[in-house]
């Protein structure tokens, strides 16, 4: 099956890593998160994570102690990071 991007319905993407700036689930700060995953559309020229690479993200910042998070680090480096509980419990799905 081939994917398409979800803004101009173009076949012509390519998935990439990109720094991308998230702000933390308490609203005290943005960080940036480099080589994140990302489709990249040739067409429209949009870049956007995949609903499982956002559900990641979201997850891990809610679940690690963000007051000593760096402002810049790597995707890999932020889902590395120590839980302080071991998942999302609030998560109802």
């Amino acid at each position: 099956m081939s994917m398409c991007c979800e803004w101009c319905s173009s076949e012509n993407i390519t998935k990439e890593a990109i720094s991308v700036f998230w702000e933390l689930p308490d609203g005290t700060k943005a960080i940036e998160i480099k080589e994140t995953p990302c489709i990249s559309c040739k067409e429209c020229g949009m870049n956007y994570q995949e609903e499982e690479i956002i559900e990641q993200i979201e997850d891990q910042l809610f679940l690690i102690d963000s007051k000593v998070l760096e402002n810049s680090l790597t995707f890999k480096e932020l889902l590395e990071k120590p839980r302080l509980l071991k998942r999302n419990y609030f998560k109802f799905d």
